[in-house]
């Protein structure tokens, strides 16, 4: 379906560039290209010394003990539910919202995801919700920081606490966030980040689990890779390393962007007043919520979320019409309680009213740091001049 002619006629006010306005694109300078090219250089191109220094940089970054480099942020996840001893038998409550959908380590651990619904405003796991799932086979919550901001980490630990669960922090949206005076990624027992896009530190692949226990720490550095030192060993195999570390390339990409890290997430907040500029002309879309006792939200993606009279299919409709002036947008999330496999297990729609209000109508629009103030206009006037048309009127939250 073409796009109403107002919006091609859009272009004409606005200086863009040649080609498409991305959902992300990575902020990488001379700093990351040189450390890649010395890594190059290096007589290791696996698990040396640039892997040790980004795991120590990024473990003091948060004030934890121990950060261990992984492949990504869901197989980080699924190392750490076996690290804890969590598998077939066992029962992990969770939310099934969520961009990384980091959810579905749970699924590969072997034990069985019990979606709770969310807190209708921020997104997250409802510590409430998530503690009327516990049941005798609950082993721990699976809680995200979700789009940046983060969870109610003091209520989901006394839950985890009151029910001898073990809490695992998803912060693999939500790097730099701060709450109740600590960064994201200090409140589980262990606490999990991802490194691909669109997430504000970049290495196109690769995540962090970090952890202030040695002995989990020691565990999933075990399950992690086998050693050189290893080779020889009859006992190794007792419990099997998946081999899922992370390169030396991509922790010399992680090395330069966490020293940067404070610029990138300032020139991101830039890009985020364009927005919440331009949104106040959208009648009826609320800047972004944030909830008391949070200190600062470092968005993922810019999240735009519609009235409840947009079905699903008129968010896709608005999709296609970005797309048609070479917009990059997606919904934001297709909830994992609504996907085959865990339709499967007997999970239908209707069952996380929250949840399903929300993802029909979240949209994500372009974010990062090379948007400029025309860019941010013409992605806003494009998408109000859509929502006008799919929904024939103006936009009601």
């Amino acid at each position: 379906m073409n796009a109403p002619a107002e919006l091609s006629d859009a272009a004409e006010d606005f200086e863009l560039p040649e080609g498409w306005l991305q959902l992300s694109d990575p902020d990488v300078t001379e700093v990351e290209v040189e450390l890649v090219t010395r890594a190059l250089h290096g007589a290791r191109l696996s698990g040396g010394p640039l892997v040790e220094a980004f795991e120590q940089r990024f473990a003091a970054l948060l004030g934890r003990r121990h950060a261990v480099a992984m492949a990504s942020g869901t197989v980080g996840t699924w190392l750490a539910l076996r690290a804890l001893g969590i598998g077939p038998g066992d029962e992990v409550v969770a939310s099934p919202y969520g961009w990384h959908q980091v959810m579905h380590a749970v699924t590969l651990a072997g034990a069985r995801l019990v979606f709770a619904d969310i807190d209708y405003w921020t997104g997250c796991l409802d510590a409430t919700r998530a503690a009327a799932q516990v049941t005798p086979q609950t082993r721990a919550i699976l809680a995200g920081n979700v789009n940046g901001h983060p969870a109610a980490w003091d209520a989901l630990r006394a839950v985890a606490d009151g029910h001898g669960l073990k809490l695992i922090e998803d912060s693999t949206e939500a790097i730099g966030s701060r709450y109740l005076g600590r960064p994201v990624g200090s409140f589980g027992d262990l606490s999990v980040f991802d490194f691909s896009q669109p997430s504000a530190l970049c290495c196109g692949e690769g995540g962090m689990v970090v952890t202030d226990d040695d002995a989990l720490a020691a565990e999933l550095r075990y399950l992690r890779a086998r050693a050189l030192a290893d080779r020889r060993s009859v006992s190794v195999g007792s419990r099997v390393p998946l081999q899922c570390g992370v390169s030396e390339l991509t922790a010399s990409l992680g090395l330069a962007q966490l020293a940067r890290l404070p610029q990138l997430l300032e020139k991101r907040k830039t890009v985020e007043a364009l927005y919440l500029e331009q949104v106040q002309t959208f009648e009826g879309i609320k800047p972004p919520y944030i909830r008391p006792g949070v200190d600062e939200v470092h968005w993922m993606l810019y999240v735009v979320h519609l009235g409840k009279r947009f079905t699903a299919s008129a968010c896709d409709q608005i999709v296609e019409d970005l797309a048609e002036e070479m917009i990059e947008a997606a919904l934001y999330c297709q909830p994992l309680h609504q996907q085959f496999h865990y339709q499967q297990q007997g999970w239908r729609r209707g069952q996380l009213p929250l949840v399903e209000r929300i993802a029909d109508r979240a949209i994500a629009l372009p974010f990062h740091a090379h948007l400029t103030s025309d860019h941010v206009r013409f992605i806003v006037k494009t998408m109000k001049d859509s929502t006008v048309n799919v929904g024939a009127g103006a936009a009601i939250y």
